[in-house]
């Protein structure tokens, strides 16, 4: 007997297998089959758990430290452009996304970088009146001596002159001593200064600093007594305010001179949020200068971003080159070439990085991205020296 398909036997579908849910959400009481609810999105997760829980996620995800950084530094340095055209391409989950890229190695590069700067007095010196030669920038007894010897060149010369008037000479005596009250002043600070150092001591305040601080506003020392800044277009306390402002400049220079590191690791502290500031407007950089590339403004960032996190791995490198150069050549002079080298290779790479990438990523002629590379480096030089100078002023008016 045939068995046709009208009356062979049917074979029963084979059963689904919903897995059962262990929880439900808290919020909407739908089954949970994951780490976020399928039904109004809120996370198996919170905050009312183990602190040490909280601070692995927090950790992870400002930094995402993983293996996917062991795959992106080494093409982030050697490979100009490829994070970027891989981003473009879609093959993201491998890499350390481009914000966390730059903010990671901002904030490493700025700690290593305030960790390296390691001036002293003697080492920085700022002479706001404009003479290099001035007895107060000497830096040995005998730099005192030979300055102090040019200095009185002129006057002893002068006061030889014959016929010369009484009260002439008696102001070229009164300069004189002065300029030998300035050196014997000078000279005195650096004995203190050296003796300092050898007993392990605080260095002294430079007499010198408090010559040198004056603020000028309309063409007069500024005093806010005597002589404060008054605009008149100005509301009184705007100008309260500039005058208040132009007091803390000039306690923060007078500061700057007897310890320039604290100002200097003031305008670093700045640099992240100054870079922070300049990536938005390096991308309309980009975006002018590639317009007929027609692509969008979130492509352009991640260029820009690249390119930052690339400038900072090259400064986080000078600044651990500046530290082992600092702990190895004391004990080995002989190796102070090789670093030099070193930081040579990394000054001439930054550019020449750069220009690659460029080229790369937008995939024009070497003409055209010459040019453009050009533009753009001198467009945003200035911008980048506007904003350290702001952030300068900020540092000596807001610290």
């Amino acid at each position: 007997m045939t068995t046709t398909a009208e009356t062979a036997p049917s074979t029963p579908p084979p059963a689904v297998v919903v897995p059962k849910a262990a929880r439900a959400c808290a919020n909407c009481g739908a089954p949970m089959h994951g780490p976020y609810c399928y039904a109004c999105g809120q996370p198996e997760k919170g905050m009312i758990r183990q602190l040490a829980s909280v601070m692995s996620d927090v950790l992870d995800t400002i930094f995402n430290i993983d293996s996917r950084i062991f795959r992106t530094i080494f093409p982030l340095y050697f490979r100009p452009g490829f994070l970027t055209i891989e981003y473009f391409a879609g093959r993201r989950v491998r890499y350390v996304t481009p914000f966390r890229l730059f903010f990671f190695l901002c904030l490493i590069s700025i700690f290593l970088i305030q960790f390296a700067l390691n001036i002293g007095n003697e080492d920085f010196n700022w002479n706001l009146d404009g003479n290099n030669n001035d007895i107060a920038s000497a830096k040995t007894e005998a730099d005192v001596q030979k300055r102090t010897a040019e200095a009185l060149s002129g006057i002893l010369t002068a006061k030889k002159a014959p016929n010369m008037p009484a009260e002439a000479v008696a102001s070229l005596e009164t300069a004189q001593a002065k300029i030998q009250s300035k050196a014997d002043a000078r000279i005195a600070y650096l004995r203190a200064l050296a003796d300092a150092k050898a007993k392990g001591q605080p260095p002294p305040v430079d007499p010198s600093a408090d010559d040198d601080g004056d603020l000028m506003f309309d063409g007069k020392p500024w005093d806010p007594a005597t002589h404060p800044i008054k605009v008149a277009w100005l509301p009184a306390f705007v100008n309260a305010q500039l005058n208040s402002m132009a007091g803390r400049a000039k306690e923060n220079i007078l500061a700057a001179k007897r310890n320039p590191s604290h100002l200097v690791e003031a305008v670093f502290a700045r640099l992240p949020w100054t870079l922070g500031l300049m990536m938005p407007l390096f991308a309309v950089l980009l975006k002018i200068f590639f317009i007929f590339k027609r692509r969008l403004y979130m492509e352009h960032l991640m260029v820009a971003l690249h390119s930052h996190a690339f400038i900072f791995m090259s400064l986080l490198l000078l600044a651990l080159i500046s530290l082992l150069r600092a702990w190895i050549v004391e004990a080995a002079p002989g190796l102070d070439w090789i670093f030099n080298l070193i930081r040579a290779a990394i000054w001439i790479w930054l550019p020449v990085y750069l220009f690659l990438m460029q080229k790369r990523v937008y995939r024009q002629g070497w003409f055209m991205t010459t040019i453009k590379y050009s533009m753009i480096g001198i467009f945003y030089t200035v911008m980048v020296t506007t904003a350290m100078i702001f952030a300068l002023l900020a540092s000596l008016t807001f610290a």
